[in-house]
């Protein structure tokens, strides 16, 4: 592992609202940000598929860095995919355009779990020299790495894609809780594993996505999947950065998000943060959550929405909460312009 010193950021608005500090601005930053929308984007990903991408250190340096450079957004995220350890692992998968993860051989029994590889630092070396590639290129922007959380990779493997039911996922959690305790856990140990490699190589910040936990009931997150994310952010608190937690349609779950572990908690646009930080507790901070369709409706809809948003975060903190950050409250669609998402974050700062 790197001995890699970690900048000093000390001035930085994100991280100051993200450890309870006051920050000198509103931070702000967006979920698929790196990519997705930016016609540069577009152009340098010609011909070069998701995952090659991902292991290519100046290319994530690169991506990483457009919308830094157009929205001059207070946060970096790291250009990657949650699939990137399984397939540096050794996991047979592949990003179908259009589709999403697909996974060759999915994991359905004791002995598939049994079979699975761990994830080895080394493995993960394009990412690493990534981070350190972006360390020296982003100044005084924060860096945030990111992974998947145990439950939402288990769904892609136990469905072997992407799926609207998770009914196979469901089914072995409650026909089958030995093998699905086992396989979270060894997934479990894969996301510690690419998280401390990305905090041993210098991010600034990480995010644990649990993109598909809105799936499940209270019961069945807090018997299922809490304990695993518990272990992550109990693994990675020793590196001393914040640690955001974030899930979609995760409303009825926030109390027991805000139980894992992290230092802020993402809201998707479901949730006023009013009551957002009723569910979560005092003592963290939220980040979100203007819903990226409102981007598409005009700028006197997405500065109306903006405003009541930045009004309820204020409310929100008096309620308890330690800091904001705006964000959206889920990631940038495809086709959004640019622009608005640059007019979105000068709009922020000027409030």
């Amino acid at each position: 592992m790197s001995t890699y010193t970690r900048r000093r950021l000390t001035d930085a608005p994100f991280l100051a609202a993200a450890t309870g500090a006051t920050p000198s601005r509103r931070p702000v930053w967006f979920m698929r940000q790196a990519g997705r929308s930016l016609p540069e984007y577009r152009e340098l990903r010609k011909g070069i598929g998701m995952l090659e991408s991902c292991f290519d250190p100046e290319l994530v340096c690169e991506i990483t860095m457009q919308p830094i450079r157009r929205h001059g957004v207070d946060a970096a995220i790291l250009f990657s995919d949650i699939v990137v350890p399984l397939k540096a692992a050794g996991i047979d998968l592949d990003i179908v355009p259009g589709v999403g993860p697909v996974i060759a051989s999915p994991v359905r029994t004791e002995a598939d779990v049994r079979a699975l590889p761990r994830l080895r630092p080394e493995e993960v070396g394009a990412v690493t020299e990534g981070v350190r590639l972006l360390t020296g290129a982003l100044g005084d922007t924060p860096l945030i790495g990111f992974a998947g959380a145990p439950f939402t990779l288990a769904s892609y493997l136990v469905e072997g894609g992407p799926s609207k039911q998770h009914e196979r996922t469901k089914a072995m959690m409650h026909a089958d809780p030995k093998t699905w305790h086992a396989l979270l856990g060894a997934l479990t140990d894969i996301t510690i594993a690419f998280l401390q490699a990305q905090l041993s190589a210098g991010v600034d910040a990480v995010q644990l996505f649990d993109s598909w936990a809105g799936a499940l009931s209270l019961a069945d997150y807090r018997e299922y999947v809490l304990p695993h994310s518990e272990r992550v952010f109990a693994e990675v608190a020793s590196a001393g950065v914040p640690r955001i937690h974030f899930g979609v349609g995760t409303g009825e779950l926030l109390g027991a998000m805000g139980e894992a572990g992290a230092d802020v908690v993402g809201v998707d646009w479901r949730v006023p943060l009013t009551d957002a930080v009723r569910r979560v507790g005092a003592g963290k901070g939220l980040q979100g959550n203007l819903d990226p369709a409102i981007l598409f409706a005009g700028f006197d809809a997405v500065e109306a929405q903006t405003r009541r948003i930045l009004a309820e975060a204020d409310e929100a903190i008096t309620l308890g909460a330690t800091g904001h950050i705006f964000n959206l409250g889920h990631g940038v669609l495809p086709d959004t312009d640019p622009g608005v998402l640059t007019a979105l974050v000068e709009l922020v700062h000027s409030l």
